[in-house]
């Protein structure tokens, strides 16, 4: 008697036929935008290594034609000083970023557990605050600033960041989906308010800080805006503002030493991103799950 056909697959067939064409299709979209989003990164770098005559010529390669190793980065160390650069960007961005946290977290927690008339409208007024600009208060703060004599200082370039309602609205959304049983039994246990919230409720939000700390180091350490403002020394400027002393009076700007400087001072930022990269993903996909 002849053996009945196997109608099975052969599980080369199937896998082939099980081929995921969406997610394909999702990765070659995602690398393309990859590429799209490095390539000035790219530019950059290859730039810092190019010979002037490169910089202007029709034609575009990736790599120099004409390597200069290392002449750019030794000139942008030695005829400019990129390391205060540097250090006064950490002060200032570490410094909002330590005030900010110290103040929205309290608020975000009465927004978030606390109830109480008014709050609704406070949160809308959180809202609403996320739509003004730096550009709106500027002249009342500097004219402030002026009068009290804190202009070209630390203070002066951090004061209007030391409160974020964009931190206050993403740590309530972090908050409200905190378990409430767990505040009430730390309550009946005779925690205060503000115990639970730096001992329990914190921890169990580090990722939207972490989350919130990129959004803020990389926003005030590329900020051009108000420092350009209130600093006026070379001892305090701030790596956007150090960017502008590469400007050659007879031939222009000097575009290698000007990239290798903006390599410089990228390369902690990107540092930062990828130590916090996966408390950053976290925090953002959380922070709406109630």
């Amino acid at each position: 008697m002849a053996a009945a056909p196997n109608h099975r697959a052969s599980p080369r067939r199937a896998s082939r036929r099980r081929l995921p064409w969406g997610q394909i299709g999702t990765h070659l979209v995602l690398l393309l935008l990859a590429v799209l989003f490095l390539f000035p990164f790219y530019v950059m770098l290859v730039t810092s290594f190019r010979s002037p005559s490169e910089l202007f010529t029709p034609e575009f390669h990736l790599l120099p034609q004409e390597f200069t190793g290392l002449k750019y980065y030794i000139e942008s160390i030695t005829t400019s000083p990129v390391l205060t650069f540097m250090k006064n960007g950490v002060i200032i961005a570490l410094g909002i970023l330590v005030m900010q946290i110290l103040t929205a977290i309290p608020c975000a927690y009465a927004l978030a557990k606390f109830e109480f008339r008014g709050r609704n409208l406070l949160l809308a007024l959180v809202i609403f605050a996320l739509t003004v600009p730096i550009q709106v208060p500027a002249l009342p703060l500097y004219l402030g600033l002026n009068a009290l004599g804190l202009l070209d200082s630390y203070f002066a370039a951090m004061v209007p960041f030391f409160l974020s309602v964009f931190a206050i609205f993403l740590f309530r959304q972090s908050f409200k989906s905190y378990p409430d049983e767990i505040i009430q039994a730390a309550r009946l246990d005779g925690l205060s308010e503000w115990a639970i919230l730096w001992r329990i409720v914190v921890p169990g939000s580090i990722p939207a800080i972490a989350a919130f700390a990129v959004f803020s180091i990389t926003t005030h350490w590329n900020d051009l805006y108000w420092p350009l403002i209130v600093i006026r020394s070379n001892e305090l400027m701030t790596p956007p503002l150090g960017l502008a002393t590469f400007a050659d009076v007879e031939s222009g700007e000097n575009y290698g030493a000007l990239m290798a400087t903006a390599t410089i001072l990228t390369a902690p930022l990107m540092l930062v991103f990828m130590l916090a990269q996966r408390q950053f993903v976290r925090g953002v996909t959380m922070t709406g799950v109630k």
